[in-house]
């Protein structure tokens, strides 16, 4: 929703997409506040699940897997500070990036050929960035994240199906609700925006939006840490950091 009275650092809105928040309210320097700022969580969560997978030495694939979602929250914050296209590619591009590694990550392990998988994923995901910096995409870009993401259901589902570790599949119960809820913020943002900009009061659906995936992508990698961990026979566990937040812990052979 462009606010046309009030001054932007930044020019004209050039992103093909806006959200329900009235731009520069709070700084010229920042389009949408809220849901520039609501980014931090993710990060800060991303922040937690790389140091911990670098202080117990898991493979490198995830913490490629805790920076890309930096990564991400990142290109978020720039594209909804600035509402410009090019920014709106350090958003869009990333997310992409990241289903391609959550996908190596979960099949990976039953990957024959090894260097076949990551191969085609590099190349994939640098074909895409080219052809995404040359067209605009709209409703081509929700599908294509969609199949993606969709790609990944089958294999989370028989890791939590092979899972017996009560705690370890509490990790993928939260992670299962908090899409859910993240997803119904983002429908009701889109889709009743006439309505709540007539309300005092913004509910801010995109930037609870950005909340509760910052602490999805830290779930599934917790759950996904736990469930290679077993494969590997590091005998994981699900720990509670002052009694109430997630991480898992390891015990690696002395072979290791």
């Amino acid at each position: 929703m462009a606010e046309k009275m009030v001054s932007s650092f930044w020019g004209p809105v050039t992103s093909t997409t806006e959200w329900c928040e009235k731009n520069y309210t709070h700084s010229s320097y920042i389009a949408e506040f809220y849901n520039t700022v609501s980014n931090i969580p993710c990060i800060l969560l991303a922040l937690i699940g790389l140091i911990n997978a670098l202080r117990q030495r898991f493979e490198k694939r995830f913490s490629i897997l805790h920076l890309s979602n930096m990564v991400l929250a990142i290109g978020s914050m720039l594209f909804h500070a600035t509402l410009q296209h090019v920014q709106q590619q350090s958003d869009e591009t990333p997310m992409v990036w990241e289903m391609l590694l959550y996908i190596y990550v979960l099949y990976s392990p039953d990957w024959h050929y090894r260097s076949t998988m990551p191969t085609f994923m590099f190349f994939y995901g640098a074909a895409f960035a080219i052809f995404h910096s040359q067209v605009r995409f709209g409703i081509g870009f929700k599908v294509h994240y969609i199949i993606l993401c969709l790609l990944c259901v089958p294999r989370m589902y028989k890791y939590y199906i092979y899972t017996k570790d009560a705690s370890a599949k509490r990790l993928a119960k939260l992670y299962v609700s908090t899409i859910f809820l993240a997803s119904l913020c983002w429908l009701f943002d889109r889709i009743f925006c006439p309505k709540i900009s007539a309300w005092n009061i913004n509910p801010q659906g995109h930037a609870l939006w950005h909340v509760l995936m910052g602490f999805n992508s830290y779930f599934a990698n917790t759950f996904l840490m736990f469930c290679r961990a077993q494969q590997l026979e590091w005998s994981p566990r699900v720990v509670y950091f002052l009694g109430f937040f997630p991480y898992v812990k390891i015990q690696k052979p002395k072979t290791q």
